[in-house]
């Protein structure tokens, strides 16, 4: 008999290290060119004037400033509109 015994189970593979998401720079925070204020999966929030997006979805800031958050209303390609948070720098 020729054949290999059943394997056991694994049960201790999910011990993945978390992706350190969320906000960086806070509303009224003072930033550089070039800083991190959000780390994000999917457009969550959204780049506002003096921020860009990266790939991955992280907003940057374009220029020096302040931080701001503005709750704004983000058009679905279907129609419907969706609120998102704004993040700019002035």
């Amino acid at each position: 008999m020729s054949h290999v015994k059943a394997g056991g189970t694994a049960k201790n593979v999910h011990n993945n290290a978390g992706q350190r998401l969320g906000v960086k720079r806070f509303g009224g925070q003072k930033v550089k060119n070039g800083e991190v204020l959000v780390r994000q999966t999917g457009a969550t929030k959204i780049a506002g004037p003096g921020t860009y997006m990266s790939r991955n979805f992280t907003i940057h800031a374009a220029r020096d400033g302040v931080v701001t958050f503005v709750k704004t209303k983000k058009t679905h390609f279907s129609g419907k509109s969706l609120p998102r948070v704004r993040v700019e720098v002035r």
